[in-house]
């Protein structure tokens, strides 16, 4: 887990908005979520298919809303697509059928990403990048 640790990367969305942070991560809700994830060894084909088709584990079955290989030539990085709330439930996909993540990087959340912010440094949203529903404001 350490070593996940210093290779895990995301961003952190801060605010004092109840309704927000509850519309944000209620599974209802279908937030999307992004990762990209960089496995200890290639994922088989046939672990692939497991994935999409939802893979069981102790809480219950995980299911993907898109799995890709990020190249093609490195089958060890992986896109994921999901809308799930539950607690670590990418690394546990994975570990499930043998795999240790070696890097996750949630890339999109709620349709904002880290795209041109420096890591340590912040931007503050406008109505434009809210995810929330305007219903909301």
């Amino acid at each position: 887990m350490a070593d996940l640790i210093a290779t895990l990367q995301v961003f952190l969305l801060l605010t004092n908005d109840g309704e927000l942070a509850q519309y944000l991560t209620h599974p209802s809700n279908n937030i999307r979520k992004i990762y990209q994830v960089t496995l200890d060894k290639a994922l088989e084909k046939a672990d692939f298919e497991k994935i999409l088709k939802g893979v069981m584990l102790e809480d219950g079955v995980a299911n993907v809303d898109v799995l890709a290989y990020s190249d093609p030539k490195d089958k060890r990085q992986i896109g994921v697509e999901i809308h799930s709330g539950r607690n670590r439930i990418v690394r546990r996909i994975f570990e499930s059928l043998g795999y240790d993540v070696k890097g996750l990087d949630r890339v999109t959340f709620a349709g904002l990403t880290k795209k041109n912010v420096d890591r340590g440094k912040y931007r503050f949203l406008t109505e434009k990048r809210n995810p929330q529903p305007q219903t909301f404001w």
